[in-house]
């Protein structure tokens, strides 16, 4: 049986953890409302972008020119898998989950020439633990993320699929769907598969469609990284903020455990010498 002073040390110790959990608790919330605003503030720019590529790609699709290099389709044998996570933990499964989703996916690739590119510390630490192949790793990219960020990565990618060097690019990402919860995204990012429109615009075009829809298909691909990433930091966010928020609850059921226990151990203590006491007078007599 332990003993009073050391439940009181357990007990004081799992107090400074919960006013540790509650302060980041705290602090999540508050990037949480900052992160929250980007990501949703960005869907209609990308829902609007969208539509307009398909309807230059419905009115470039008339002309006889040579296709863009980035809707190029090539058999799949060079294969880039594009994992956006977190630089920290703390958040329950959501760094996992993403890992394992691209993990699975690679494993279907088995057999071909499968790399990986690493957005955080954590999808870089988890695939270079089991030995894949990771051809780029970003890290610290969350504490000042600027579109400038998401322009490098989608740069370098672009010139590699267009040197034909690698012949698809896949992205992995946790989407922000609400403060409980995040969805697995997984989306082929090249070559674009440029979204149907039932009811095309029909603009009137001071350039060629085709060289309009080829400074739109670049863009794109920029868009889609730079909304991953923004996507990615407010369900971290969120979900680092429930996992405190648990982790607190957790701390003060442990302390009403803990001072329960530790008032039956002195009540028996304090028995234990009153019958001691009790035993000694009776002796005496």
């Amino acid at each position: 049986m332990p003993s009073l002073i050391d439940l009181r040390r357990r007990i004081r110790s799992v107090k400074n953890t919960q006013q540790i959990t509650k302060a980041m608790k705290m602090v999540s919330a508050a990037k949480l409302r900052r992160a929250q605003d980007r990501a949703i503030a960005a869907r209609p720019y990308s829902a609007i972008l969208q539509q307009m590529l398909a309807n230059v790609a419905e009115a470039a699709s008339y002309s006889d020119g040579e296709e863009h290099p980035l809707l190029a389709v090539r058999p799949e044998n060079k294969i880039l898998l594009v994992v956006v996570t977190a630089d920290s933990g703390l958040a329950g499964g959501f760094n996992t989950n993403i890992a394992k989703l691209a993990q699975r996916q690679a494993d279907d690739f088995r057999g071909r020439d499968v790399a990986f590119e690493t957005i955080g510390k954590k999808s870089r630490d988890y695939f270079r633990r089991r030995g894949y192949n990771i051809r780029a790793a970003h890290v610290d990219m969350f504490r000042a993320l600027k579109f400038a960020d998401a322009e490098k990565i989608a740069d370098t990618i672009i010139d590699l699929f267009a040197k034909a060097e690698i012949d698809a690019v896949y992205l992995f990402v946790n989407e922000f769907k609400s403060v409980m919860a995040s969805r697995l995204s997984s989306m082929r990012l090249l070559p674009i598969e440029v979204p149907k429109t039932p009811n095309p615009v029909d603009y009137i075009y001071e350039q060629k469609p085709e060289e309009l829809l080829g400074s739109l298909l670049p863009r794109y691909v920029k868009l889609q990284i730079y909304r991953a990433l923004i996507e990615s930091e407010a369900a971290y966010q969120a979900a680092r903020m429930t996992a405190m928020d648990a982790a607190t609850k957790n701390a003060s059921d442990m302390i009403d455990r803990l001072t329960l226990y530790m008032n039956r151990v002195r009540q028996a203590s304090i028995t234990r010498e009153i019958i001691e006491i009790v035993s000694g007078a009776a002796a005496l007599d």
